[in-house]
C-alpha cells in the first residue's frame, strides 16, 4: 500500500489530493477569481495561493481520514506553469516533506493531467488530447517517452477562450470557459472565423486578433449577439481539436481518444469528439470537472505511479520551471 500526497498550484487553481493504490482519498481545492474583464496575474495568484494551502491541506488530511506519517511521498507540480504560484505551492511542498521526513517527487503537470484521466476513464492506450489554458497538444505514448503529434503554435485554446471573455466582459466566476459554454447554447447564427491548422498543429493567435477586432463592431451593428460568437468560435475552435486528433489517431492506429485539460470539462467538445470516434469504430474517454480541472490528485496520482518506479527528487533539485514539455519525462512505470 503506497499513499502519495499531491501539491498543485501552477496556474489559478490551489489543490492538495492524497491517492492510496489507485483510490483518491481527497482531492480540495481552492480558485483564485477575477472580475470580468481580467485575467490573474503571477504575484497576485501566488499571494491567493500562499494564503489557502495550509487550509486546503488540513482539509485533505481530514476527508481522507489519514495522519501525515501515514503519508510515503510528497509530491508537487515541478513545471509548467506560472513562475511564482508554482514557487509558492513548492516551498510548501518541500517544507512538508522535511517536517514529515518523506521523500519528495516533482511530477510535470502534464503528466499529471494524463495518468489522472488513464486512472479515472480505465483507458487502455490512448490518443490523448490536453487542453487546458496554458496547454494545447495531441499526444500519443511510444517507447517511454509521452510523444508530441501536435501543438498550438502561439497560444493554448483555453488562453484563447479566456482572452474572449475578456473582451466581451463574460464573468471569470466559475471560469470563462464554463460560462462561454453555457452562452454557446443559446447561439443560433454561424459567424465564420479564422481556421488555421497547420500539419499537425494548430494556431489560435489569428482567431483571437480577428474576435478582438470585430467583436464589438459586430455586436454594435446588430450583425450577431454575444451568444452567437460564442457558439462560433467554440464550433471553430473545436473543430480545428478534432482534425489534429484524428490524424494523430490515423498514424498511430489507434481506438481510443481520452481528452483531459481544463477545457476537457467542455460538453460540446466532447459531443464533436465523439462523433469523430465513432465514424472511425473507436472511444471517446473523459472527465468531469473534479478532474479535468487542475487538482491535487493528478499530480498526486502521477507521483504514485513515478514513486513505485523508483523516482525520487532530491531537494537541491526541487526547483520549479515554467517550461516543462510532456515528452521530457521519461516514462518508467508503463510498458
Amino acid at each position: 500500500m503506497t499513499i502519495v500526497i499531491g501539491f498543485e498550484g501552477s496556474a489559478n487553481k490551489i489543490g492538495v489530493g492524497i491517492v492510496r493504490d489507485g483510490a483518491v482519498l481527497s482531492n480540495p481545492r481552492r480558485t483564485y477569481i477575477t472580475p470580468p474583464g481580467q485575467g490573474f496575474l503571477p504575484s497576485e495568484t501566488a499571494k491567493h495561493h500562499r494564503a489557502c494551502v495550509l487550509s486546503v491541506l488540513k482539509e485533505a488530511l481530514l476527508q481522507a481520514g489519514i495522519q501525515p506519517a501515514d503519508i510515503d511521498c510528497v509530491a508537487f507540480t515541478k513545471g509548467p506553469g506560472m513562475g511564482a504560484p508554482l514557487v509558492a505551492v513548492a516551498i510548501v511542498a518541500r517544507t512538508v516533506a522535511q517536517l514529515w521526513k518523506k521523500p519528495l517527487l516533482g511530477v510535470n503537470h502534464c503528466i499529471g493531467h494524463i495518468e489522472m484521466g488513464r486512472l479515472i476513464t480505465g483507458a487502455a492506450n490512448p490518443t490523448v488530447l490536453y487542453v487546458s489554458g496554458g496547454n494545447t497538444q495531441v499526444i500519443s505514448y511510444s517507447e517511454r517517452r509521452y510523444r508530441i503529434f501536435g501543438e498550438a503554435i502561439d497560444i493554448a485554446v483555453g488562453n484563447c477562450l479566456d482572452r474572449f471573455a475578456r473582451v466581451i466582459k463574460i464573468s471569470n466566476d466559475p471560469s470563462p470557459g464554463y460560462n462561454i459554454e453555457q452562452m454557446a447554447k443559446k447561439g443560433s447564427q454561424f459567424v465564420e472565423l479564422p481556421y488555421t491548422v497547420k500539419g499537425m498543429d494548430v494556431s489560435f493567435s489569428g482567431i483571437l486578433s480577428y474576435t478582438e477586432e470585430m467583436a464589438h463592431k459586430m455586436l454594435g451593428a446588430g450583425e450577431c449577439t454575444p451568444e452567437d460568437l460564442c457558439f462560433s468560435l467554440q464550433e471553430t475552435l473545436f473543430s480545428m481539436l478534432v482534425e489534429v486528433t484524428e490524424r494523430a489517431m490515423a498514424h498511430c492506429g489507434s481506438r481510443e481518444v481520452l481528452i483531459v485539460g481544463g477545457v476537457g470539462c467542455n460538453l460540446r467538445l466532447q459531443e464533436m469528439m465523439e462523433v469523430m470516434c465513432q465514424e472511425r469504430g473507436a472511444k471517446l474517454f473523459a472527465t468531469d470537472e473534479r478532474f479535468c480541472i487542475d487538482n491535487g490528485a493528478m499530480i498526486a496520482q502521477a507521483g504514485w505511479e513515478m514513486f513505485r518506479s523508483g523516482h525520487v527528487t532530491a531537494l537541491e533539485d526541487s526547483w520549479v520551471t515554467q517550461r516543462f514539455r510532456t515528452d521530457e519525462v521519461e516514462v518508467t512505470w508503463r510498458d
